[in-house]
């Protein structure tokens, strides 16, 4: 008897776990990565729809108001409490009509772009129009330009609000903004990462170059838009990790030939070059020590 009663307070045990767990299910939030550039930054929305997978075109609701986007990452459940605040929705999957109204945008970014480099040579102004954005409703046009100063540029706006009828926002952006939207290829002869592979654009310091071995030439670590180069960044950390079990430069450790000095590291090799006492060099592989 005792034996049976423990097999059904187990059971109810049992039971109500999945119920608890069934109801947390129901509570959870959707929660999709939107982008709405190819090297843009990852935002997340809230969905209803779990159909919407990767690489669809969605409708989201902004602080900029209704946007085009694409599908960064699949819809995920999460707790509440856990999702970001002051989440925005995805609308709805873009329909055909949809994308016919962004192909009439493009065509808008295009015209304004022309007329806004016109009237900057025009009135003379020192900027750099680099590009123009149309939101998907056209309520706004942002133009996004570089320069070296702060620039006056109140009768351009007048301007373009007298040709186009709508918002006219004017972004200044830096130079790795700049790169990112004109693109481009690095010294190594690919897309230069902030506009393929990178989604934000963090900070990179002289530090992470010297971490790598890297010549401290401008001309060497500096990508096209003559700031550190980002991929100097985002191998950051690899080149830490791998150099953790690394005696650092100047160390003596033991070899097979005696104690030696450790002249230099190929942290990609794995290996050190130990300075002997008899000033005799040898390389010697991590995997080995």
């Amino acid at each position: 008897m005792e034996y049976q009663r423990s097999l059904l307070q187990k059971a109810l045990c049992l039971l109500i776990f999945a119920f608890s767990r069934y109801r947390r299910m129901e509570s959870l939030e959707l929660i999709v990565g939107i982008k709405f550039k190819k090297e843009g930054k990852v935002y997340s929305f809230g969905c209803t729809d779990a159909s919407i997978v990767k690489n669809d075109l969605v409708i989201v609701d902004t602080d900029n108001g209704i946007v085009i986007g694409m599908v960064a990452t699949d819809v995920s459940p999460r707790l509440p409490q856990a999702a970001p605040a002051n989440l925005k929705q995805v609308v709805r999957k873009a329909t055909d009509e949809d994308l016919r109204i962004r192909e009439e945008n493009q065509r808008l970014e295009g015209g304004a772009r022309q007329f806004c480099q016109e009237r900057i040579k025009i009135r003379g102004l020192p900027m750099k129009l680099i590009a123009v954005e149309s939101l998907f409703d056209r309520s706004k046009l942002l133009f996004y330009f570089s320069a070296e100063n702060r620039v006056d540029f109140r009768e351009l706006v007048k301007d373009l609000v007298q040709r186009f009828k709508t918002r006219i926002e004017l972004r200044q952006i830096g130079a790795r903004q700049v790169a990112r939207m004109v693109k481009g290829f690095g010294i190594c002869g690919r897309e230069v990462c902030c506009a393929s592979l990178l989604r934000n654009l963090d900070r990179v310091s002289v530090k992470m170059a010297k971490e790598q071995n890297m010549s401290l030439n401008p001309d060497k670590i500096s990508g096209i838009c003559g700031r550190l180069m980002c991929c100097l960044s985002f191998e950051y950390d690899g080149y830490v990790a791998m150099r953790k079990d690394m005696p650092k430069c100047g160390k003596i450790i033991p070899t097979a030939e005696g104690p030696g000095k450790v002249v230099r590291q190929n942290v990609l090799a794995g290996e050190v070059s130990v300075e002997l006492e008899n000033g005799k060099e040898i390389t010697i592989h991590m995997k080995d020590a």
